[in-house]
């Protein structure tokens, strides 16, 4: 069984962050940094841990925000010495968030500083919701900065619905903003700083889809290889919606004489089990047509009521009068994302989007006495 995530803070860990601070502040007092940041740790989640770590530091940090950010610079590690790295800056970036905001240089060139060494894009977020406009343009002149880590700070830091990040309202209700740093470094030589270029434009999608499909549109003429990758994967919300611009973007144009056939293999399903199924594609048209083929789920909800869910199934190219068959095992077994119900399902076949094909099955539970 893999060691709870609140484990990634234990006393060790405080030790030597202790250490590693008073190798660089002869007046920090490590002992009381230590008794403070581990009274009661062990009874904490990973998240409450880092606060009180965060605490610790307060009380005993100068008071000075310029002095405290002087020693954690000299603090991180260094060619030949170790130093404060990974699950120690957690504790890190709180203290910066809580104490640097009236020292928006100090606090975001900290920031930049560690990130090479753990992530700071959770400590950055409350300089950009306290003064957007100032955050980003120190945050841009970033983006030619020699650390890969650096240039993807610049992206990851400023999505608007980062996951288990606080939220940024104004970049969520108007992201144009941050489209610039985007494009600067949708080209970038580090893969690692274009998938966070995806993902930054694919949470735009979920609140401006049509602004995300025509940046898309914008973008994708003369595309390379890896650029056309990071779009396809900026647009995976908007492409799972059946949205036309970004459907089209790709060659995915509205279907015509297409026909499309769906049969199950077994139309009752125990849960822990799975629904087979086999889609048929034929293009009665006179032109090659590019296909998209997804399936939706719409599994039962407690209220009765049906809720889809889309599942990627297969891109293809169909000359005129050709066919083609997929087949597919849809697993109906437990999963921590959904709770299932049983009664009636449906299952529909998209091409391009759009509806094309239909099926309902039934989903049975096991009785309480079957486990």
């Amino acid at each position: 069984m893999p060691e709870p995530l609140k484990n990634l803070l234990h006393e060790t860990l405080v030790g030597d962050m202790g250490d590693r601070i008073a190798g660089n502040a002869p007046t920090f007092d490590k002992n009381r940094f230590v008794t403070l940041a581990t009274e009661g740790l062990t009874a904490l989640e990973l998240m409450e841990r880092s606060t009180l770590i965060r605490d610790a530091l307060f009380a005993t940090l100068p008071g000075d925000f310029r002095e405290a950010a002087a020693i954690l610079t000299a603090s991180l590690p260094t060619v030949g010495r170790p130093g404060l790295s990974g699950w120690m800056l957690l504790p890190v970036n709180q203290f910066i968030a809580a104490r640097g905001l009236d020292h928006f240089d100090v606090g975001l060139g900290l920031l930049k500083a560690l990130t090479p060494h753990f992530t700071a894009e959770f400590g950055i977020r409350p300089f950009i919701h306290r003064d957007q406009q100032r955050a980003l343009a120190i945050i841009s002149g970033w983006l030619d900065d020699p650390d890969q880590h650096v240039r993807r700070l610049a992206s990851e830091g400023t999505r608007p619905r980062l996951p288990w990040a606080m939220r940024l309202p104004q970049l969520v209700k108007d992201p144009a903003p941050i489209l610039p740093i985007l494009t600067a470094l949708m080209d970038d030589p580090a893969d690692y700083v274009r998938r966070s270029v995806a993902n930054s434009l694919n949470d735009v999608a979920k609140d401006h889809p049509d602004l995300v499909a025509a940046f898309i549109a914008g973008h994708i003429d003369g595309a390379s290889s890896e650029r056309r990758w990071l779009l396809k994967h900026a647009s995976r919300t908007l492409l799972k919606k059946g949205h036309a611009q970004a459907l089209a973007n790709f060659g995915f144009a509205a279907t015509a004489s297409l026909e499309c056939e769906l049969r199950l293999r077994n139309a009752e399903v125990m849960f822990g089990e799975g629904l087979d199924f086999e889609i048929r594609v034929t293009n009665a048209g006179e032109r090659a047509q590019s296909l998209m083929i997804d399936y939706a789920v719409h599994h039962v909800k407690s209220d009765g009521s049906l809720s889809p869910k889309v599942f990627k199934c297969k891109a293809i190219m169909l000359a005129p009068g050709q066919s083609h068959t997929i087949e597919r095992r849809h697993a109906m077994r437990p999963i921590t994302t959904r709770r299932y119900y049983p009664g009636e399902h449906r299952i529909a076949i998209l091409v391009n989007g759009a509806e094309t094909a239909s099926q309902s099955f039934v989903l049975v539970m096991p009785s309480p006495d079957q486990g």
